[in-house]
């Protein structure tokens, strides 16, 4: 995109009284965000919720200004633009109507057909929380999604760690500029996280990690996946407004059970019992209700053959689960010398080689 039209479209942001989708309409009207400060105000004051005093803020040269200087941070520190109509903007966000007009993203992030889900909880996680992040991620590992979260304390946390940590790509929703990092305890996964994935932020460097950003920044990791999973999370919190959001957006819910008189199962035990998630124990429940386990589309069916080249690694597996039949990831693992990560890798290209099936409950047979 070129630099006239990012500076009219950050221009167009920081304007009062323009939320989303009033620059929609805007830029809709006028064929683009630069075309909007070259139409007659007579004209734009004739479209549908733009009156007088959207259109005299419009020419206030202050705007000007803000956007130039925002244009200069963000090309000086390499930090990549996502217009809500480029390739690059996410597809699932497109389809939310107070998605933002622009993201602003650093690391390597890839979303172009993958698997997507936002893992959200309370910032004071507990141990059987913590148990079940890091069981749940290497669960998904074979199926290989990109994992969304808050960086926040907590689940947020754990969950990213986790993740990037197993190989798979994870991306942070930020409630600040790319300028900081909230929590400053955080920073030292940063580095971990844009080699696994990267952050994404709607905020400019001038913001900062205010309570109505972080209420703000929660539409965005809602938004951003085919599906939200609460692990845990107390009768009220920011992950129970990332759900109720998702729930608005039409996407799947999940919730991580727990006992009733537990302090940190009270929100996802409610949003189960209101029917606005599901229930969630393991990986394959979220499987099944997104039909992943039969998503044809996610991968080219191939047709088993006589001779497979296999590396060592997969001969190595294969042979364990043709001589043991059916088996958890955890046994193959371990009656194979190998880590969690290289054995769920080798299962995955096994199964992308047509002699491996995945099963429930993360089981594994040969075809």
């Amino acid at each position: 995109m070129m630099k006239d039209e990012i500076i009219s479209i950050l221009r167009l942001q920081c304007i009062p009284n323009i939320g989303e989708i009033s620059a929609r309409k805007l830029i809709n009207y006028c064929g683009s965000a630069e075309g909007v400060f070259k139409e007659k105000k007579r004209v734009l004051q004739k479209i549908d919720g733009i009156g007088t005093k959207v259109t005299q803020s419009l020419y206030d040269s202050r705007y000007q200004l803000s956007a130039e200087k925002e244009y200069s941070f963000v090309n000086d520190n390499n930090i990549q633009t996502h217009y809500f109509e480029d390739d690059t903007y996410p597809r699932y966000l497109k389809h939310c109507p107070d998605a933002p007009l622009l993201l602003f993203s650093r690391g390597a992030i890839r979303l172009q057909r993958q698997r997507i889900i936002s893992i959200v909880g309370t910032r004071r996680m507990t141990p059987a929380g913590r148990g079940f992040c890091e069981k749940f991620m290497e669960e998904l590992l074979p199926l290989n999604p990109v994992i969304v979260s808050g960086f926040a304390y907590g689940v947020d946390i754990c969950i990213q760690k986790t993740a990037a940590d197993i190989g798979l790509q994870t991306v942070g929703c930020l409630a600040h500029g790319l300028n900081q990092i909230y929590p400053r305890a955080h920073a030292k996964y940063c580095s971990l996280v844009e080699r696994n994935g990267g952050f994404y932020t709607e905020f400019w460097s001038s913001s900062k990690p205010e309570r109505v950003n972080f209420l703000k920044r929660n539409r965005i990791i809602a938004g951003i996946s085919e599906a939200t999973v609460v692990i845990e999370s107390a009768q009220k919190g920011g992950s129970l407004v990332t759900a109720d959001i998702a729930h608005g957006y039409n996407r799947d819910v999940f919730a991580v059970p727990g006992r009733p008189e537990d302090q940190f199962s009270e929100g996802t035990n409610t949003l189960i019992k209101r029917q606005k998630a599901h229930l969630l124990t393991s990986a394959s429940d979220l499987v099944y209700h997104l039909n992943w386990d039969i998503d044809v589309k996610a991968a080219p069916v191939i047709q088993k053959q006589l001779f497979v080249d296999l590396d060592p690694t997969e001969q190595s597996v294969y042979k364990q689960l043709q001589q043991e039949g059916r088996q958890m990831l955890d046994d193959i693992a371990m009656k194979s010398n190998l880590s969690i990560y290289n054995t769920a890798s080798s299962l995955l290209s096994l199964e992308l080689k047509g002699v491996v099936r995945p099963l429930p409950g993360k089981c594994f047979e040969v075809i």
